[in-house]
């Protein structure tokens, strides 16, 4: 047993009364965290042994008063354990619980999910976590808050309640009344299973309500530039500023495979001399802080000599003066028009790009490429590093060739064999 549990007995002398006694009380501290409750027993102060915890000496009022107080500290002990034969965690609240038959404490779904979420929001300040995931729990509360009162008519829950049923018919709610895709709505589920683990980590859940539900995310094809169309987007030369700036910084993504808040982010000091002598950026990803390394090329070096002296990236100490996400995503959409490219094409699809078009089909590794991106899993670069069919043409002909080869020498060891 690993809980520590103390008794002390002790006298109000603040409450004495016209009688000239005091109340006993009794303080249970459990680890540290304590609660008190009167003995209802009176004892005049100068009858009473603070270093004893009882009264003094043995006439019939100091054994009365004596004999209750050993009675209520077995009670106490008891009531410990009892919570060990249930397996319950010994705590001040379990144990004040099982000491006077109280019903057990009501916790609400929505205040826990709000302590999460300010707890997080807290992280946020530090930078210890990303805006992007607050903002996604303050969403996955609101549509929880909202499902409740859609099926329940309710705003909030008792913990205890939440069953399969109430996460299926979750479900149901995200996929149907919201008209979320499935990714999306796996999402949400798993935002809010989190917060079931929370109450389960805590023992205010003694059944996990997530038991045989199991959710699969749908593989998503994410676009790409092609080679020949990344070169028509370099080279196009637009009638105004803004169109060239927005092209300059995504063809820079395209060449480094950075997102747009880590472009937003880079300072001087993020180029630095790497292990083989050339300029490097190194930076950890805003969104998982894993750090990411990044050999510079030809190109994204001539894209940010030409904005070095710009002047919002002096005044702002930035590498690229670039605009606000919504804005770039917007031009974005006008430069696909302009040089013909029929896809939509956001800035998210230049971090697709370099993991395809300019790393993997052209014979970089896999293992390389995730250190690039700053992955820690080589299945999360494979969701990027999509197999063009160009590199598997490739690939399958250079088989080919082998295969010929080896044909030619096998006939040949044929013959040398067959004419001896």
């Amino acid at each position: 047993m690993n809980t520590s549990v103390s008794i002390l007995f002790y006298i109000k002398r603040a409450k004495v009364n016209n009688l000239g006694v005091c109340p006993i009380y009794t303080r249970v501290t459990v680890n540290t965290k304590r609660f008190e409750f009167s003995t209802t027993k009176y004892i005049n102060p100068d009858k009473w042994s603070s270093e004893g915890s009882k009264a003094k000496g043995t006439n019939e009022e100091a054994r009365t008063i004596n004999s209750h107080l050993d009675y209520l500290k077995n009670q106490v002990l008891e009531a410990e354990k009892k919570l060990y034969k249930k397996d319950k965690e010994v705590n001040s609240e379990n144990l004040k619980i099982e000491l006077f038959g109280a019903s057990e404490t009501r916790r609400m779904l929505v205040p826990i999910f709000q302590d999460h979420n300010n707890q997080l929001q807290e992280l946020v300040k530090i930078k210890d976590k990303a805006p992007g995931t607050l903002e996604r729990y303050k969403t996955s509360l609101k549509h929880t808050i909202d499902f409740m009162k859609w099926k329940y008519k309710i705003k909030d829950i008792d913990i205890t309640k939440i069953n399969h049923e109430f996460i299926k018919d979750y479900e149901f709610y995200l996929r149907t009344v919201r008209a979320c895709n499935n990714n999306t709505t796996v999402k949400y589920i798993k935002n809010f299973k989190k917060i079931i683990k929370i109450c389960l980590d805590n023992k205010w859940l003694s059944d996990d309500p997530f038991v045989r539900i199991k959710h699969k995310l749908n593989e998503v094809y994410r676009d790409i530039i092609y080679e020949d169309e990344l070169i028509i987007i370099y080279n196009k030369k637009f009638a105004t500023p803004r169109l060239n700036l927005v092209k300059d910084i995504y063809v820079f993504s395209c060449f480094t495979g950075m997102a747009y808040i880590d472009v937003k982010q880079l300072t001087p000091d993020n180029i630095q001399i790497g292990i083989d002598g050339n300029k490097w950026l190194i930076k950890n990803r805003q969104k998982t802080e894993n750090p990411s390394r990044i050999p510079l090329l030809d190109i994204p070096l001539e894209i940010l000599e030409r904005y070095k002296n710009h002047p919002k990236c002096l005044n702002e100490n930035t590498l690229l003066p670039i605009l606000s996400n919504q804005k770039m995503n917007a031009y974005l959409k006008e430069i696909a028009d302009i040089c013909g490219i029929n896809r939509e094409l956001t800035f998210h699809t230049a971090r697709h790009t370099f993991a395809t078009t300019v790393t993997l089909s052209n014979d970089v590794p896999i293992e390389t490429i995730s250190k690039m991106l700053g992955h820690t899993s080589i299945k999360t670069t494979q969701i990027y590093a999509k197999i063009l069919d160009n590199k598997v043409s490739n690939d399958m002909n250079k088989l080919r060739e082998k295969l010929a080869l080896k044909s030619i020498t096998v006939q040949k060891d044929f013959l040398q064999v067959k004419s001896s």
